[in-house]
């Protein structure tokens, strides 16, 4: 798979490069769609997963962009 690279006008500034499509064509396979469990394969990867999923939704200091100064 490679990547192209355009030259195109950049505000305030001249040409610049800018890296094209660098993704696969086609569509994913749906069989294997949420299937989370089956993909990590010991016990403490599936911990690790679940208390960082955990810490993203009850997390009191919140991530990035989502952190608010005033809770809701």
């Amino acid at each position: 798979m490679g990547s192209e690279i355009k030259r195109k006008n950049a505000p305030g500034r001249e040409k610049v490069e800018v890296l094209g499509a660098t993704y696969e064509p086609g569509k994913p396979e749906a069989k294997n769609e949420g299937r989370w469990r089956q993909k990590l394969k010991s016990r403490q990867e599936k911990l690790k997963y679940l208390q960082t999923a955990e810490r993203y939704w009850y997390s009191k200091e919140g991530y990035g962009s989502e952190k608010r100064k005033t809770p809701a």
